[in-house]
């Protein structure tokens, strides 16, 4: 299992329950440091993996991740490119090469790593690439609009290479897309911010292992789409059903919730060099319990008054 974007957050939690299930893991980001913490922590609990340190937007660095995966355990099954950055600014306030790095890090990092996986995926017959993406694909919001760009090519790059395998015939090599709602991860922390205020989960927040167990299932049980976070679900219903309206009143609410009034300055985070800080799975932000009650409790939440601010909204533009 190669993985992309592990050092922390998402990748960390995908390693680490991959490993759990016996699985042998490769596991790849810029942070040596905290990939070697990582190999190590898997090893304590009698895992096998192998750190290869990883700048996904180098394209001959992701075939050498490929090669030493190969090299080392003689096939690749499953790819999970998962590697992000994130980017709060309003559109015209965001530095253009600040603009690029997400694109280059979020979906060309993401192109590398299909192309070395598929051509290992087409020698041996078979294999699941896993893409992950985000239920901003569904919803878009308002001051990441890089990050939501990039996170939608990586959902039609998907739905397009599950095409060309149609195609060519490949009944045993799988695409999947997972589409986690807002994760408990350090990915706020790592921000470029450009706002001038501090940015912040907006609930309902999940832990990173919902995201990391879907992606372990998908590994055994590939389907097309798979959400993670019963907001996202919900959020998707709506989109459908009452877009303009929704689209009008998520933007005053992901402005109010997802950026708080304290002041900061202006950074790049680790968009080209990364931080020292956030290396664990999660970024310390509350996240939803495990009741089903609950978590239907804390999406009607957010839900309800949307839904009746987007009622509002068609009303007066009926």
């Amino acid at each position: 299992m190669v993985i992309t974007g592990a050092s922390s957050g998402i990748g960390r939690a995908t390693a680490l329950a991959f490993a759990a299930k016996g699985a042998s893991v490769v596991v790849a980001a810029r942070r040596e440091g905290a990939l070697q913490t990582l190999v190590a922590e898997i090893a304590g609990k009698g895992g096998l993996a192998l750190a290869v340190p990883t700048d996904v937007t180098d394209e001959q660095a992701v075939q050498r991740l490929a090669d030493q995966a190969v090299q080392r355990f003689g096939k690749i099954d499953v790819w999970v490119n998962n590697a992000s950055v994130m980017l709060f600014a309003p559109f015209t306030d965001a530095p253009l090469a600040d603009y690029r790095r997400v694109m280059d890090v979020n979906f060309f990092g993401y192109v590398h790593g299909a192309r070395a996986a598929l051509a290992e995926f087409r020698k041996q017959g078979h294999g699941t690439l896993i893409n992950v993406s985000s239920v901003v694909t569904r919803m878009p919001q308002p001051y990441t609009s890089a990050y939501v760009a990039s996170k939608h090519a990586v959902h039609a790059l998907g739905e397009s290479l599950r095409q060309e395998l149609t195609l060519a015939g490949a009944k045993d090599i799988h695409v999947v897309n997972v589409l986690p709602a807002v994760i408990d991860t350090p990915l706020f922390q790592h921000a470029a911010n450009y706002t001038g205020r501090r940015p912040r989960t907006f609930p309902p927040v999940y832990p990173a292992k919902n995201v990391a167990n879907a992606i372990v299932r998908s590994a055994n049980h590939p389907k097309r789409d798979v959400y993670v976070g019963n907001a996202g679900r919900l959020l998707n219903m709506q989109m459908k059903f009452m877009p303009a309206a929704v689209e009008r009143a998520a933007a005053t609410m992901v402005d109010k919730g997802h950026l708080e009034d304290t002041p900061t300055p202006s950074t790049s985070g680790n968009l080209f060099e990364p931080m020292k800080e956030g290396a664990d799975v999660s970024g310390g932000w509350k996240v939803v319990k495990s009741s089903p009650m609950k978590q239907l409790a804390t999406v009607g939440a957010v839900a309800v008054p949307l839904v009746a601010a987007a009622r509002r909204m068609s009303k007066r533009h009926a």
